[in-house]
């Protein structure tokens, strides 16, 4: 699946390069501030495409700005008009107010209960902030979701193309239309300690004033009684045999990192993380294993902020053993306050840490102690010392979770659950498609919706499986173009045998997560749509067959998937590469594969990381072809310098249509890699399959001979 992700020397490099504030991009995707390159659009794409698929010549596709055009007058909005009353309540008094995507979390799905951007302007995407002010209200989302953001926004929202020349940032929006001095309201819960800092500092250029509103969350004030309630379902502990290495052994060494930084206990507040560390799986959040919870881990105890009726005997036992307590999942702020009185050094990752929870600890280290010292994000300590060189006062410590590069680094117990869980995957696709492609060729009328929903009845006959990892994308004709299409049962198409169909889907296993893009066409494609597959199909082996020197960061292989694009002048408007959980969420940091050049982290052996290049012609169609790869240790004749070289292993197979590809601009080598691919897909996964299934796949990977 395609996504959205990086960190702060992108956002300065972009912001120089590209005359925007720093706030403007990353406010619409704060839960991936650490692995922003990713997900940021690419800057900009004026021309895309050619709508006119046989004529040779070079034909602009019209931006889609152009094509659909809002009424003049803005429709009445029930819910704007709500909001907006509450601007004047005396405890809220604010002339604008921000709602991102994310819940307390910075996660990218989020429970139903914490869907406020998408209850108030209607728009669905993962990816997005509304802003509203007492007379206008405008929507920032990233260029893979500009189709679905037009048809979704009514006329009472202003829609704004992040990325796109042009285009102002929210805080360069807000300091245009507001009077000087005027009061901007954030849920502080909702922000990074990061995110609301660089929003405080952009919007002070008018002399605005950000405000906390830590009591009232105003869209919560209006969606009263019809919100749906928080999920309370129960948490199950992660076998050892997918997790590999036990919770105790797990808290030893975040202990021995604590140690390092001079750091008495670490906030985690990322969902993802506290899975991963105390081996706990949870479903409140759909398509994500994870459990709402707050994590304190302290040198000598842990404390798990969560609701307890989550928390059944096995797994109370459990938690016990491993010397965690249990807390109310709403007292994380008083235990930060408890922690500062006693002079612990707190461990934040203000990338991913709420400034509630920073704020907090700073009033109370204020409160508690006249000086307190610093450790700043380059672990540089700046001290005041008190009498007798003596330092005194709690401190903080402000540096990036050491548990992210952990989960990152995936141990041989996940990687074995994530081969294992692929081929499974693979084996419910195959029988999907023998039906698919039987269905269609017998004239029988199928939904988008039909599609998945009968996708996700294979699959659920698998042993382990779960969840799907997504929403599936299920995109016929020009809806392949909306990158992050999710089809409605009332609004949707018909699955046209004459168009391309793109199909981007996942599952959680017990023991792996899942993520594969296929693009078909159930009749005779084009010569245009078959040179832009085979060239995605290219851009897709090269970096399959990259060799790269060790701690070499995921950038400098981007250009690899979209050279043969280029070389016709055509790109994609989304990253090439996402990290991957093991049995956890299908987009992790920090690592990633991205245009954008400025997040650092290396790709290491154990990372695993998606390959997924594309191509899009808006209201035309869509091209992905998408498997997941590990990184591995590459077996070079040569070490220059001595370093380690690194390449990538696959872990999906599954067949490639042929059909689509235009032998001419292959090469023998890359003929020969579609060709072994195809050959272990048959390996590895036909003994997993039988009768129809088994037939369409020794179909679908007969070698191809160039002409």
């Amino acid at each position: 699946m395609e996504s959205a992700l990086s960190l702060s020397t992108a956002r300065m490099l972009a912001c120089k390069l590209h005359g925007r504030s720093r706030f403007g991009l990353l406010s619409i995707y704060p839960q991936f501030r650490r692995n922003i390159n990713y997900y940021l659009p690419k800057f900009p794409l004026k021309s895309h495409g050619r709508h006119n698929l046989e004529v040779s010549a070079s034909i602009s596709a019209k931006p889609s700005s152009e094509l659909r055009k809002k009424p003049q007058n803005p429709e009445p909005d029930d819910k704007l008009a709500a909001l907006r009353e509450l601007f004047i309540r005396p405890d809220v008094n604010v002339d604008a107010y921000i709602i991102p995507s994310q819940d307390a979390h910075q996660s990218e799905f989020i429970a139903e209960c914490y869907t406020r951007r998408a209850y108030i302007s209607g728009f669905t995407g993962s990816a997005g902030t509304a802003v509203v002010t007492k007379d206008k209200a405008a929507l920032w989302t990233d260029g893979r979701y500009f189709l679905q953001a037009e048809q979704q926004l009514s006329s009472s929202w202003i829609l704004m193309r992040a990325g796109n020349l042009g285009v102002p940032s929210t805080s360069e929006w807000l300091n245009g239309v507001l009077a000087p001095g005027s009061r901007v309201g954030i849920d502080p819960f909702l922000f990074s300690s990061d995110s609301a800092e660089e929003l405080k500092e952009a919007i002070s250029q008018k002399n605005h004033e950000l405000v906390y509103l830590y009591d009232v969350n105003l869209v919560d004030e209006i969606w009263k009684e019809s919100r749906p309630k928080p999920p309370n379902r129960h948490v199950r502990v992660h076998d050892l045999k997918y997790a590999g290495v036990d919770v105790s052994s797990k808290l030893s060494s975040l202990r021995s990192e604590l140690s390092d930084a001079d750091s008495s206990a670490i906030v985690i507040s990322m969902l993802d993380e506290i899975a991963w560390l105390l081996n706990l799986r949870g479903s409140d959040v759909p398509h994500s294993p994870v459990m709402y919870a707050y994590l304190i881990v302290e040198v000598d105890g842990a404390k798990l902020f969560i609701n307890d009726a989550k928390i059944n005997p096995d797994v109370m036992h459990y938690l016990k053993t491993a010397g965690i307590e249990l807390r109310p999942y709403e007292s994380i702020l008083s235990e930060i306050e408890n922690l500062a009185a006693k002079g612990a050094c707190l461990w934040l990752d203000t990338s991913s840490v709420s400034v509630a929870i920073v704020n907090t600890y700073k009033s109370a280290c204020d409160k508690y102690s006249s000086i307190a010292g610093i450790v700043n994000k380059k672990n540089k300590r700046t001290v005041v010392n008190g009498p007798g060189n003596k330092s005194f006062g709690p401190a903080a410590v402000y540096k990036s979770s050491p548990v992210s590069l952990g989960k990152a680094i995936k141990n041989e117990a996940e990687l074995e659950g994530m081969r294992n869980s692929h081929l499974r995957d693979a084996a419910a696709l195959a029988q999907f498609w023998a039906w698919l492609e039987e269905e269609i060729g017998n004239g029988v009328i199928l939904t988008e919706v039909d599609v998945a929903e009968k996708l996700l009845e294979f699959r659920s006959r698998q042993d382990g499986f779960l969840d799907t990892s997504f929403d599936t994308i299920s995109g016929s004709g020009a809806n392949g173009a909306i990158i992050h299409y999710k089809p409605e049962p009332h609004n949707c198409s018909t699955v046209d045998p004459d168009k391309l169909f793109l199909l981007d889907s996942g599952a959680q296993y017990i023991d792996g997560t899942t993520d594969i893009t296929r693009t078909v066409h159930f009749g005779q494609p084009s010569s245009w749509q078959k040179e832009c597959f085979t060239r995605v199909l290219q851009g897709h082996i090269a970096l399959d067959q990259a060799i790269f020197p060790e701690n070499y960061p995921g950038f400098v292989l981007d250009s690899f998937a979209r050279s043969s694009l280029w070389k016709i002048g055509l790109d994609y408007r989304h990253g090439t590469g996402h990290g991957v959980g093991a049995a956890l969420n299908v987009h992790e940091g920090p690592q990633s594969i991205s245009f954008r050049f400025g997040n650092m982290t290396p790709l290491l052996k154990g990372m695993v990381v998606s390959n997924e290049p594309g191509y899009y012609e808006d209201h035309a169609f869509g091209i992905r072809i998408e498997n997941l790869l590990y990184v591995k240790e590459a077996h070079t004749p040569n070490r220059f310098g001595g370093v380690e070289y690194l390449g990538f292993e696959k872990l999906t197979f599954f067949p490639i249509q042929t059909k689509l590809v235009d032998l001419s601009l292959l090469s023998t080598t890359e003929i020969d890699w579609l060709n072994d691919y195809h050959k272990q897909v048959w390996e590895k996964v036909s003994p997993l399959l039988e009768g129809s299934a088994l037939q369409w796949l020794k179909d679908n990977t007969r070698p191809l001979v160039k002409p």
